[in-house]
């Protein structure tokens, strides 16, 4: 019933004009699949969850409508704002000629994993494009990464360049992420499972959504959507793409204008408590629907070892970016901070991983205070030998 209902839902959708996109390299039909052309579908869908971002969702409209590739559609999902944001979406309506969609959230989710696996579930396109309600694009941004896609036959392409801009627009800068060695042409990623795990754990990756063009049936195979585990619904979807898909090609293009607003530059200004839940509600929700994404992976099932590396690295990475904000606070409050954020999630657990999370802060503190000890003592003593070398080399002489 869901598939006949959906099945009239794409029939009673406006269609997009056919793709015009350049193709110098190499002779690929830049039609999209069977199903999609069935549909008349777009090449990309651009989705975008959207709270309160009446300042800025017009400007982030206006970079869309001045894109060189046509056939794309834009899926704006509010998460029930309390402002003029829809009201100016609504006005952008004509102007797109029946390419913009406005959804609604029943209520505020809070974060935007869920707004954005809305608008994924109502996507046409061949590939989806994720991007903030804040942000802008450059002009050839989605002919850019859909001609890659094209060219390469890539389930994903990936940015590791951007470039970052001051709330007005205004001072762009080139920036990147992602640690390493950064590829200066289209390369791919080895199709190697074991060996994209040893790289993920020797230079990690950048996980935000809108550095990336993804194949939409990618998603829909292995299921990949956003779990709602803040702030890293992103980088765990990220770990999703670089582990199922097959053909994962980096590039240098820097496409994306990523907007430094008030609330960017607030997000350091938490307290304590409230850091600690935000970075552990990745470790301790988030590791079990990573666990169940690496499931459906026949080389983790078989490969226990890798399956258990990845988990291990995420873990010591959420407790590492929440140790910060635990050096002041007690391990009665650490405690009590995660017994009662996750509690109700936790079920009959609470308390054993509430206490577990306790003990291995309290590790940690450990282990640092004495490398701290050590390297103090290591200091010392190197300038104690360096003394005696100097005495004795005196005494020589």
């Amino acid at each position: 019933i869901r598939e006949l209902l959906m099945f009239f839902f794409y029939l009673s959708l406006p269609t997009t004009p056919k793709v015009k996109v350049k193709n110098p390299k190499k002779k690929v039909s830049h039609n999209s699949s069977a199903f999609s052309h069935a549909f008349n579908c777009p090449a990309v869908s651009v989705i975008i969850p959207m709270y309160n971002a009446e300042r800025y969702i017009g400007e982030c409209l206006d970079s869309l409508l001045a894109q060189t590739l046509q056939s794309f559609e834009v899926i704006v999902v509010d998460d029930c704002s309390t402002d003029s944001s829809c009201a100016v979406v609504e006005s952008y309506t004509e102007r797109f000629d029946g390419r913009l969609i406005l959804m609604h959230m029943e209520e505020n989710s809070g974060c935007a994993p869920f707004p954005r696996n809305r608008g994924l579930m109502f996507s046409r396109g061949e590939y989806i494009y994720f991007m903030d309600a804040d942000d802008l694009l450059t002009k050839t941004a989605l002919e850019e990464m859909y001609t890659l896609a094209k060219d390469y036959d890539a389930n994903v392409v990936y940015c590791e360049k951007f470039f970052e801009t001051d709330a007005d627009g205004t001072n762009a800068r080139l920036v990147s992420k992602q640690s390493g060695t950064l590829v200066d042409k289209p390369t791919f990623e080895t199709e190697e499972i074991g060996e994209r795990v040893k790289d993920i754990l020797r230079r990690d990756i950048w996980g935000t959504p809108w550095t990336k063009l993804v194949r939409r049936d990618l998603l829909t195979k292995y299921e990949l959507t956003f779990m709602k585990v803040r702030p890293c619904d992103d980088y765990l979807w990220t770990l999703g793409l670089y582990f199922f898909a097959k053909k994962f090609l980096r590039v240098p293009n820097a496409l994306y204008l990523w907007r430094q607003t008030e609330t960017s530059a607030t997000r350091g200004n938490r307290s304590p408590q409230r850091e600690i839940n935000l970075w552990l509600e990745s470790a301790v929700l988030g590791l079990k629907g990573l666990d169940k994404m690496l499931g459906k992976s026949e080389f983790f099932r078989n490969n226990v070892q890798y399956r258990h590396a990845i988990l291990d690295f995420v873990v010591k990475k959420m407790f590492g970016l929440a140790f910060p904000a635990s050096l002041n606070v007690s391990p009665v409050a650490f405690y009590e901070a995660v017994r009662q954020g996750f509690g109700k999630d936790l079920g009959e657990q609470d308390v054993l991983v509430a206490a577990l999370c306790s003990y291995v802060n309290t590790l940690t503190k450990i282990n640092i205070s004495n490398s701290q000890q050590f390297n103090q003592f290591a200091a010392q003593a190197q300038a104690r030998i360096a003394y005696l070398e100097a005495e004795l080399q005196k005494r020589q002489t």
